[in-house]
Parts: structure tokens; C-alpha cells; sequence
């Protein structure tokens, strides 16, 4: 995979590896190719690959963000908790302040990130570390 922000090189992950898939079903990213890659159109930086919770499918609902409605119009399923998603890196450091942010999939985690967030808070709330 290569990352959208410069093609000569493949996109990296939060932890530096190569970008993994973040969801198919749901299909996710910004590109919808269930990456969450980033490029200069990508005004949200959909970076952080996260794991739904009902905690944090509401509170996004409240902020005005809401994930959980299917909008059979533009092909989106709504999600339920458990679901991975391509999130905006700056919704979830603000779910993070709120105390409602979601797991993350570091391995899946654009690098870009962390120019929203730290690799120590990701690191707390992640699912794939040993």
C-alpha cells in the first residue's frame, strides 16, 4: 500500500510498520479501501483505526457526529459497537479528553496521527499490543 500523501512511499503505521488493513465490512477509510490512509484531500485525517463502543457511538452522536444511523444513500451501514472504522485523529483526541475514546488498532493507525495525538495515549487504548 502506498501512502496517498506521497506515493513513492508505503504508508506507515503508528508503530512504523506497513499500514494494515483497518475494515472491509464495514468498508472504511477515507478512499474507502478500508485503509486508513491519508492524503492532502483528507481535511479530517481519518488516521486512527478504532474499534466501536456504544460509549463512544454515542458520544460522537452527541457531538454531531452521528456513526450509528445508516445513510443507505451515500452506501454507509451505520455502526455498531465492535465495528472498525477509519476515525478523524482529531475526534478521537477530543473523545479521549471527553473520556469516551474507542480501542485502537495500532497496526492499522496511520502514522500521520500523531500530529493529532501521542503514541502513549493510542498505546493505552490499544487492542493489538502483547
Amino acid at each position: 500500500m502506498r501512502d496517498m500523501s506521497d506515493p513513492q512511499r508505503p504508508a506507515r503505521n503508528v508503530l512504523g510498520g506497513s499500514l494494515v488493513i483497518c475494515s472491509i465490512k464495514p468498508m472504511t477509510g477515507f478512499f474507502r479501501d478500508g485503509c486508513c490512509n491519508t492524503g492532502p484531500t483528507d481535511r479530517g485525517s481519518h488516521t486512527v483505526c478504532v474499534v466501536t463502543t456504544a460509549d463512544f457511538l454515542a458520544y460522537s452522536k452527541s457531538m454531531g457526529n452521528d456513526l450509528s444511523t445508516p445513510m443507505h444513500d451515500y452506501g454507509f451501514p451505520g455502526l455498531k459497537p465492535g465495528d472498525r472504522w477509519c476515525l478523524c485523529a482529531p475526534r478521537w483526541a477530543e473523545a479521549l479528553e471527553a473520556g469516551s475514546a474507542p480501542k485502537v488498532v495500532l497496526a492499522a493507525t496511520h502514522e500521520g496521527a500523531l500530529e493529532y495525538t501521542t503514541l502513549a495515549n493510542l498505546k493505552k487504548y490499544a487492542v493489538d499490543l502483547m
